[in-house]
């Protein structure tokens, strides 16, 4: 992601909380006139994803921190932590409650209301959550690049930024499957259709948090940095003849835009000891500005046979 990624993220986050609160009173409201099961997953749904983003919002605050003597590379990695929280809830909540709800109007279904004002709110719903879609969609979009959707969430360091994108995206999802659950409820007369796509709504719930845990576990355990920003490293360690070989270059994400880099090298034998500490120093100084996201560069002098491969 690109350094501005964290305000990105804050627009997104807002956009996508100020939506989904009006969106959870109004579905809330459309379940209790009509006695909807899909409506009132749905508004369960809404209101995850609401406590969800005010968790990552204060994931990003508490991440912003400086190092201090108990943590001296910063509290980054925290935002891993509280995404992978919002993982959870979805699974545990929007998932459970959604399936569960569905499995109970399908056992005891309730006689159908007036399906007019869940239309309505879907409708709603259907362009607010859209309009929160397309503006994670851009943002997204602009940080990836030139790289395929998929290797850029696998290869993204924002979990912030997917995890708005996923939950807008089964939010859609989940609006067309209640719309098409109140619609088939109606014209079959039979109310259990309703708690049939409560279900399916749990089911796409189950599948995204499954999806989001399994890569805010791999943030939170520790990533390292984007083969092409490694391969940059490099080349610029390979700039200096001082260096006879590159043993490894050993990065790991502290926060989405800070990376630190431990770099195991083989210098010239001939090298005077002054001499080298003084070309470790240009080196730091040359890859902090080449690479600005290198909050902590270590170079460890060390002979080839000696180095300990990955």
């Amino acid at each position: 992601m690109k350094a501005d990624g964290g305000l990105k993220s804050n627009i997104v986050l807002y956009g996508a909380l100020a939506a989904n609160l009006g969106i959870a009173v109004a579905k809330f409201a459309a379940a209790a006139i009509s006695g909807s099961s899909s409506m009132l997953t749905e508004g369960v749904h809404s209101l995850v994803d609401s406590g969800n983003q005010l968790l990552l919002l204060h994931g990003q605050r508490r991440a912003r921190r400086s190092p201090d003597a108990a943590h001296p590379f910063g509290y980054g990695r925290e935002l891993y932590f509280w995404a992978f929280v919002v993982a959870i809830l979805i699974f545990a909540v929007g998932a459970g409650v959604s399936i569960y709800e569905g499995w109970r109007h399908i056992r005891t279904p309730e006689p159908l209301g007036d399906p007019l004002v869940n239309y309505i709110v879907l409708g709603i719903a259907v362009l607010l959550e859209g309009t929160s879609w397309a503006i994670a969609v851009r943002e997204f979009n602009a940080g990836r690049g030139d790289t395929g959707w998929w290797r850029a969430i696998r290869g993204s360091k924002d979990p912030a930024g997917f995890i708005v994108l996923f939950e807008d995206s089964a939010a859609l999802a989940g609006l067309g499957i209640a719309a098409a659950g109140v619609w088939a409820s109606h014209f079959f007369n039979d109310p259990r259709i309703d708690g049939v796509a409560s279900v399916l709504i749990g089911l796409i719930l189950a599948a995204v948090a499954t999806l989001l845990a399994r890569e805010s576990k791999g943030l939170l355990i520790g990533e390292s940095a984007d083969p092409a920003l490694i391969a940059r490293i490099h080349a610029i360690m390979d700039r200096h003849s001082e260096i006879r070989f590159v043993n490894h270059v050993r990065t790991i994400h502290t926060a989405p835009d800070a990376i630190f880099v431990a770099i195991s090298a083989e210098f010239d034998a001939a090298l005077p000891m002054g001499a080298g500490e003084a070309l470790i120093e240009e080196i730091e100084s040359e890859l902090k500005h080449a690479v600005p996201q290198l909050t902590s560069v270590y170079i460890r002098p060390e002979k080839r046979v000696d180095a300990v491969p990955i």
